[in-house]
């Protein structure tokens, strides 16, 4: 088995890009950007804007570590990341956009959500997972779901992370062999890889529906991760009308005398072991 997956890791070969972003550049731009996305994270809690931003496309497209990218500066109580499981028996029950709604963000926030409610136009129809008529109905209503977010002062933001099929299945391969990416090689993803066909089909079906003018369709070519990620940011804090309110420089005084303390002995505290001087 091992050989036969090796043989397979051999043939599949990174598609060809064009030039890569160098390292070095990489990392400075997206420090940079890193910079206004916490810029842009004060205006939308003084302005009390409203912000959605999903993320969709083919599993080991790139949307997680974009997401990752986006956060890692970030408050957490100001940008919240959403990535629902499985709908409960109770939620299967509800009205398909209920359990989505209880995430929306209030006055101030931005809610990222790692896929979402159109769950049901990608693995739910491809997997058979609903019926034609729930589908139908969902392509119906969607877009006027989310022309009601629009109308309620909410800034709906969709990103598509597109991904060759020989880039996927390079990435497949990789996580085969990565400890810490196997998990997240599951069995749905691997029937995916065998319905390559089938969920293009679903997705130019979807867009057909919901790329609507109050909330477009953004594509996202995510075969270079780097490039997918410094162009997806760039082009997220270029939706938002934030302004630069970062305040005056602060000077801090010097600190007053501490009186009337004691200390406790540091021997009355338990410590975490100091492993350091091992490691290799």
């Amino acid at each position: 088995m091992a050989k036969k997956q090796q043989k397979s890791k051999e043939k599949i070969k990174p598609r060809n890009t064009g030039k890569k972003i160098a390292n070095g550049i990489y990392e400075r731009e997206l420090e940079r950007l890193q910079i206004e996305l916490v810029k842009m994270q004060e205006w939308i809690k003084n302005e009390g804007h409203k912000v959605i931003v999903i993320f969709e496309g083919r599993d080991a497209a790139g949307k997680g570590g974009t997401i990752k990218r986006i956060t890692e500066p970030l408050n957490p109580r100001i940008c919240r990341v959403v990535a629902l499981p499985a709908p409960t028996e109770r939620e299967q029950g509800q009205w398909y956009f209920q359990r989505y709604a209880a995430h929306l963000p209030t006055k101030g926030e931005m809610v990222i959500l790692d896929r979402s409610w159109y769950n049901r136009a990608g693995v739910e129809r491809v997997m058979g997972f609903c019926t034609d008529e729930e589908y139908r109905e969902f392509l119906r209503s969607c877009p006027e779901f989310e022309r009601m977010l629009v109308r309620s002062g909410i800034q709906l933001i969709k990103y598509w992370f597109s991904v060759s099929d020989e880039e996927q299945e390079r990435r497949f391969q990789k996580r085969l062999v990565t400890p810490t990416k196997r998990w997240k090689l599951s069995p749905m993803d691997l029937e995916s890889r065998n319905r390559w066909a089938d969920y293009s089909r679903a997705k130019d079906q979807m867009f057909a529906h919901t790329d609507i003018k109050q909330a477009p369709w953004f594509v996202v070519k995510s075969d270079v991760k780097k490039h997918a990620r410094i162009n997806c940011i760039t082009h997220l804090l270029g939706e938002i009308p934030y302004k630069d309110l970062t305040p005056e420089p602060i000077v801090l005084d010097e600190r007053p005398p501490q009186a009337g303390y004691v200390r406790p002995p540091m021997e009355d505290q338990t410590f975490v072991p100091d492993v350091h001087e091992q490691v290799k």
